[in-house]
């Protein structure tokens, strides 16, 4: 993220990143939106688009009549028992300015996302020097970062339907665990433990994996983990299981080219097929990407494959990358510099995805909104963002249904077992994180020296660890 993590860096220290792993194979599944794809109402979108707010009431009314219609219908509660917990993981964000001093130095100490030397002494400095900047960043979208909000609107609802999609393990409950703003990973296993938990399945919401992102969080899960198990505490004897990547999951998927389809739609008739698709995800330097020999490019390029398939092709389409800081190599093209290079070609429509978030936050309301529509504007484009996934009825349900599919496929694994949607597996079938973890979650980048990476996936992936001499970030 340009305007709060690398930008951070002077080029010297750019070689931190967003890093992500390999792509998964996929049930086959039917994306539904359905009455239980609305059980939540809408709350406040946080959009620039004046458009989008007016389909954003459009939209509130009818998942406010469903949400009234389907109360009746709704699984009876099972209160004797605790709740099946999903923990929703992110990077998070300061809900209020006077919270980005410490956003910013959480962030800045996480060795799986940045590496310094010195870091313990530096990362504060770097921290307190970035501050103010990144403070009028977070003014400018609202006073602070909407991710908490929407992460709780995305979990509440994927709850209420996952009671109905999958009544032997309801109740169940979304809990939020940011890596670096509060409620922190310990925060989220203190309710857990108050809620007595005793089943968990950690569902990262990044859906390309990268060792800096999902990685990270899970490996400070972990750590948090051994910390209880350690003191005696029954939050360390919970069941894991892991949702921990899901780049051409099909709801995904279908949710994407709905909102394209929508945004397509404003356009003028004449240029509708011809504007070209921009998808933007973060950025990373090459030497990550080659030197660790980690796979988020491909785990993006299939998710934007997949999205295109749906859309039948029907525009020309890049996948750009945003949040590019200093002098060394990252991936490309800029997403900036894509608007440049079209605008000389006589480009006059763009359309912009948000292709690697699911709600909005700094990245798409401030580097998307304001600081590439400035550009746009000078270069004679006319910019069109669509929308994020946010609380889009499609995308709630696509939660809910890879969650329910997670937990019927670890439930009955290894055995044959019918998922949410009546979809038969028979064992030994590729299904998505069949078991505890996804079968790419087992694999180590080729150059990973983090023994944190090992411990944390021998863990969570019920294996035995295998001893190495390497050293934890």
């Amino acid at each position: 993220m340009k305007s709060c993590i690398l930008s951070a860096m002077r080029p010297r220290t750019a070689a931190s990143a967003l890093v992500v792993s390999s792509s998964s194979r996929t049930i086959a599944t039917t994306s539904a939106t359905g009455s239980s794809a609305a059980l939540v109402s809408k709350g406040t979108t946080g959009q620039n688009d004046a458009q989008q707010r007016q389909d954003s009431s459009t939209s509130a009314s009818s998942i406010r009549t469903l949400a009234t219609v389907s109360s009746s219908l709704s699984t009876p509660s099972t209160t004797a028992r605790p709740p099946t917990a999903i923990l929703l993981m992110n990077m998070g964000g300061p809900s209020t300015l006077d919270e980005t001093g410490d956003f910013l130095s959480r962030l800045f100490h996480d060795r799986e996302l940045i590496q310094l030397p010195f870091q313990k002494r530096l990362a504060p400095l770097i921290a307190a020097r970035r501050t103010p900047k990144i403070r009028e960043q977070y003014a400018k979208i609202g006073g602070g970062s909407p991710i908490l909000r929407w992460t709780q609107t995305q979990g509440q609802a994927m709850a209420k339907m996952l009671d109905e999609l999958h009544p032997e393990t309801a109740p169940h409950k979304a809990y939020t665990a940011f890596r670096y703003a509060r409620p922190l990973t310990d925060q989220a296993l203190d309710e857990m433990a108050r809620d007595g938990v005793t089943r968990a399945v950690g569902f990262t919401q990044y859906p390309q994996y990268s060792c800096s992102t999902t990685g990270s969080s899970l490996n400070e899960l972990f750590r948090e983990i051994q910390k209880r198990k350690a003191d005696g505490k029954p939050e360390g004897n919970i069941e894991w299981s892991l949702i921990d990547r899901w780049p051409t999951f099909p709801g995904l998927i279908e949710a994407f080219a709905g909102l394209i389809k929508t945004k397509l739609g404003e356009l003028p008739e004449g240029v509708r097929h011809t504007t070209p698709i921009m998808f933007s995800a973060h950025s990373l330097p090459m030497q990550i990407v080659s030197g660790r020999g980690d796979p988020y490019p491909a785990e993006v390029a299939a998710t934007v494959s997949a999205v295109m398939t749906r859309l039948g092709w029907s525009n020309p389409y890049r996948v750009t990358w945003q949040s590019q800081v200093g002098p060394s190599a990252w991936l490309g093209p800029q997403t900036s510099d894509t608007i440049k290079g079209w605008a000389k070609q006589g480009h006059k429509h763009v359309l912009a995805v948000p292709i690697a978030f699911t709600s909005d936050h700094i990245e798409t309301l401030y580097e998307l909104d304001i600081e590439l529509q400035e550009e746009a504007e000078e270069h004679g484009i006319e910019l069109k963002r669509v929308s994020s996934l946010n609380d889009d009825p499609t995308f709630l349900r696509a939660l809910a249904d890879l969650a329910a599919s997670h937990l019927s496929a670890h439930d009955a694994s290894p055995k044959s077992f019918t998922d949410a949607l009546g979809h038969k597996h028979e064992p030994g079938q590729s299904v998505w994180n069949q078991g505890h973890t996804s079968t790419q979650m087992l694999l180590r980048c080729p150059g990973c020296t983090n023994a944190t990476c090992s411990e944390a996936k021998a863990f969570f992936g019920k294996r035995e660890l295998v001893p190495s001499s390497e050293s934890s970030a």
